[in-house]
């Protein structure tokens, strides 16, 4: 007996799409409600968190390089690319 038939198929009743519909109303529903925790900024304290988050990101892309990265050429390039993140970031902090 096919799957289907013997009822061991527990999504098969149910409509395509209501994964998506409730994860989009949870998402709703977290955008209109304010977080307690979180601490209202100002717009350039809003800039200067995300520059600091880009400038983590980046960090932690070129680390994932570094880590594979075999040839000394390429890992010279990317070690200078940390150290200027690292500057950046460093600067981007004392701005605070």
């Amino acid at each position: 007996m096919r799957e289907e038939q013997s009822g061991g198929n527990y999504n098969h009743p149910m409509a395509r799409g209501w994964e998506s519909k409730s994860v989009e109303a949870q998402q709703a529903d977290a955008a209109e409600k304010p977080d307690p925790h979180r601490v209202a900024m100002t717009p350039p304290e809003a800039a200067r968190e995300r520059e600091l988050e880009s400038l983590r990101l980046s960090r932690q892309n070129i680390l994932q390089q570094l880590e594979h990265a075999h040839d000394p050429r390429h890992r010279r390039m990317l070690e200078d690319a940390l150290a200027e993140l690292q500057h950046q970031m460093d600067s981007a902090k004392r701005q605070a």
